[in-house]
């Protein structure tokens, strides 16, 4: 079969795979679409462990059903997640799933950039779900993403009410603007390029470009307080001062990017003296995905318009640079001749 193949750092290829084959509980799935994350660009800018096949925000048909499978048969439509924790560990007894040794171990086979994609049972199991015919393939591809922005919010104890501030307005950023406001917060959006910020505005959101009307808004809408949470969805560990200048006492400021060997330039006395927290998270957990996709099926947040780009498996290489170049929001990489 053919699949977007990383070959090392910077450099990723369509090339030829071994096709998979599944076993008892497990699924084959028919590439339909994948959405292309910044996570999979990562991976493909640095060192990694070399033949490999990345991609996770899956949308496929089933082609083959192994034994004892039951909720899902050939021809299904379905989004699939690639890690499912054990439910029974130290870190999954105490709301840390994705800290799970198991969910850490959990993949799809070999990736969503490819034509054939082998689902394990856990996955099955737990991590897939139908998509209903008026859900489009590329709305069901925001269902992994969006299930992690859910499980950030519910450690960020968002209340309504509350005043928030999202900085970087990509796809991310334009998911918890809505998830937000569903939440019955007072959010405003940030982000250098003006498209972006168009586009947060065009989905129903506060939103300005990098400057002091940020922080005015959140003066007038808090009382002069600050935010009551700044998410960080872009910038790395060289925005935390700006965050910390806007976020209120006691507020909190959840991080929500990579940084591979960013220091965090904020001093600990700012931490200490204005009991500032300081959370992060990493992927979801099976209920958020259940929830993600429940919100996604009822159309509860708009996902269409944050796609800007549907490419060819064969041209994922484009699709990194226009992400790397910011010149794309969202890249949905689907089969070659559809």
């Amino acid at each position: 079969m053919r699949a977007a193949v990383y070959h090392g750092r910077h450099s990723v290829a369509t090339g030829e795979w071994p096709a998979p084959e599944i076993g008892a509980g497990e699924l084959l799935l028919r590439l339909r679409g994948c959405g292309l994350c910044g996570s999979d660009v990562a991976k493909i800018l640095v060192d990694h462990p070399a033949p490999a096949v990345f991609g996770h925000e899956v949308v496929g048909e089933v082609a083959q059903v192994g034994a004892g499978v039951e909720r899902f048969a050939a021809g299904d439509r379905v989004v699939v997640a690639h890690h499912v924790p054990c439910f029974a560990c130290h870190y999954c007894r105490r709301g840390s799933p994705s800290m799970c040794r198991a969910f850490k171990g959990s993949n799809l086979d070999p990736g969503g950039l490819a034509e054939l994609i082998r689902v394990p049972a856990p996955n099955v199991a737990y991590a897939t779900f139908k998509v209903p015919a008026h859900v489009s393939d590329e709305a069901a591809s925001f269902v992994e993403p969006l299930g992690c922005c859910l499980r950030a919010l519910g450690r960020a104890r968002v209340e309504p009410g509350d005043t928030a501030v999202v900085v970087g307005l990509g796809s991310i950023g334009c998911l918890f603007m809505q998830l937000l406001r569903r939440a019955g917060a007072r959010v405003v959006g940030t982000d250098g390029l003006a498209e972006r910020v168009d586009l947060a505005q065009r989905l129903g959101g506060e939103a300005f470009g990098p400057g002091e009307a940020v922080a005015r808004w959140v003066d007038e809408q808090s009382d002069g307080r600050g935010a009551d949470l700044v998410v960080l969805t872009a910038g790395g560990a060289t925005v935390l001062p700006s965050a910390a200048a806007l976020v209120r006492d006691g507020g909190m400021i959840h991080y929500f990017a990579g940084g591979a060997g960013a220091e965090l330039p904020l001093p600990l006395e700012t931490l200490y003296h204005r009991e500032l927290t300081l959370t992060a998270t990493y992927s979801s957990s099976p209920t958020d995905l259940a929830e993600a996709h429940a919100l996604v099926t009822a159309g509860a947040v708009v996902v269409e318009p944050l796609i800007t780009h549907r490419l060819p498996l064969s041209e994922v290489a484009r699709g990194v640079g226009l992400m790397l170049r910011r010149e794309a929001l969202k890249v949905f990489v689907v089969p070659d001749g559809v």
